[in-house]
């Protein structure tokens, strides 16, 4: 399948040319098997050998999995939970793979702070292994942006990193230039709840040539407030239907 190169993006840049998924996955998986040759698997946790990738199966198990949880706020529920029936969000779905607690969280960290992208390759691989096994009907690939000067100063956006590994394990088009963050924020965790809303007010701009369905995917979602700001922009821009993905789940602090 060949994507065609739509229009010009919101800041004004041409975004990537023509790109046929299909040469794009036989290059990924020939790289792979180079990677698998050259630098064997080797656990992230406990340094032992990896089971086809870099992390044991005894790590793999003990992993803080999420387990049940609201189909719409990834919160622990059997069901739609109350809060999310009396004030829906704006997405179709929301999915978790984690709490975010240790090890993923220190896998986390490790990527952000310490620049360890092979922890990308690790959990977003993991990530799409999720998002098949549950069946996924997007039609593109996006993460949420980081304000410019954050990714500067950081060197890369580890939620588009995963979304790299989501889209090219999926065979979808990666969306890097659709939105952008406008402001710079105060992180939504330290603030009340009446003042998330608007903290992330105009926040975010997307437009251009959007699928009508995204696969939106992010490292942590705490609050929710991010990705509902994201979603908002994305539907105001012309998607239709939103699906967010994320590593981890903040869980309040009587869920822990």
């Amino acid at each position: 399948m060949t994507t065609v190169r739509p229009g010009r993006s919101v800041n004004g840049k041409d975004p990537p040319a023509i790109v046929n998924q299909r040469d794009q996955g036989m290059a990924n998986k020939w790289i792979e098997i180079a990677q698998r040759l050259l630098m064997p698997h080797r656990c992230v946790v406990c340094g032992a050998p990896g089971a086809g990738r870099d992390l044991c199966k005894r790590c793999e198990s003990a992993l803080p999995w999420l387990g049940a949880a609201c189909p719409l706020c990834a919160l622990p529920a059997d069901g739609v939970c109350g809060s999310c029936l009396r004030h829906p969000p704006p997405w179709k779905r929301q999915n978790a793979l984690f709490r975010y607690e240790p090890p993923v969280s220190r896998l986390i960290h490790d990527l952000k702070f310490g620049s360890r992208l092979q922890n990308a390759r690790l959990l977003g691989g993991m990530l799409a292994e999720e998002v098949e096994r549950r069946g996924c009907a997007a039609e593109g690939v996006m993460g949420v942006p980081l304000h410019p000067r954050r990714q500067r100063q950081r060197g890369f956006n580890q939620a588009h990193e995963l979304a790299r590994v989501v889209a090219a394990r999926l065979r979808l088009p990666l969306l890097t230039h659709r939105c952008e963050r406008l402001r710079w924020t105060t992180p939504q965790s330290t603030l009340a709840r009446r003042q998330r809303a608007a903290n992330l007010r105009h926040a975010f701009r997307c437009g251009g040539r959007l699928p009508s369905r995204l696969l939106l995917v992010d490292d942590v979602v705490t609050t929710g407030g991010t990705v509902d700001a994201v979603t908002r922009s994305l539907l105001e821009a012309g998607a239709d239907s939103i699906e967010v993905w994320s590593l981890c789940r903040a869980l309040p602090a009587g869920e822990r």
